[in-house]
């Protein structure tokens, strides 16, 4: 319940800053003046070499399935063999990834290194915007990103129609003070993800313990 408030907080402070009080003199420009996109492919399932390694692999089941906003692990991995069939490689600690069909538009931040299925845009804020706040523009643009999505079996939105997505260009030092406020109400959410998974693999491991009699409570 913290971390839903925490996160429409952040929601409401975007808004504010870059809705009701966005300047006209402001750039109009793209995604793609703002982050870099990478996609990403499954190595063959047929192949035992390329599977059940240490490296993180995921596929947009990881992030549907989640219980909240950071992925700190993934159902399947890969291994280094496995990993070299994958064109963008291994993604760094941080990447916002973007489920890109089948469900469009599902957001998660990355707290481990990861490869990714083709079924993500992972994006990586390297050119002066945060990722927080592609996080915010993406949340609060989404029926956008969904118009721009199209297909006859499920729908997609590609890497290259994603990227011309518009909007207005904030001030860097905007975005400096933006930031300011917006990343400790990340940093809380995080914090109380990690504490609610170490939580969650104390009761599982305590539980059948209880239930069997092998711990009790005095």
């Amino acid at each position: 319940r913290q971390n839903a408030t925490l996160e429409k907080m952040a929601e409401t402070l975007f808004r504010q800053w870059f809705v009701e009080e966005a300047k006209e003199e402001w750039d109009e420009g793209t995604l793609d003046d703002i982050l870099t996109v990478k996609g990403g492919s499954t190595p063959s399932t047929s192949e035992p070499a390329y599977w059940n390694g240490k490296i993180h692999w995921t596929s947009p089941k990881d992030i549907t399935n989640l219980n909240g906003i950071y992925l700190f692990d993934t159902e399947r991995k890969i291994t280094e063999l496995g990993l070299s069939k994958i064109s963008s490689g291994l993604l760094p600690k941080g990447t916002l990834l973007m489920s890109s069909r089948a469900p469009v538009g599902v957001l998660a931040f990355c707290e481990v290194p990861v490869a990714i299925n083709q079924g993500y845009i992972a994006i990586l804020d390297n050119k002066g915007y945060s990722k927080e706040f592609i996080y915010l523009w993406l949340k609060a643009n989404i029926d956008v990103v969904h118009s721009f999505s199209n297909g006859s079996t499920f729908m997609e939105i590609s890497k290259t129609a994603f990227k011309t997505l518009q909007l207005q260009l904030p001030p860097k030092q905007v975005m400096t003070d933006f930031q300011l406020l917006v990343k400790p109400l990340f940093n809380k959410i995080k914090s109380n993800h990690i504490q609610i998974r170490t939580l969650t693999a104390l009761r599982d491991t305590l539980l059948p313990k209880l239930m069997s009699g092998e711990v009790r409570v005095d």
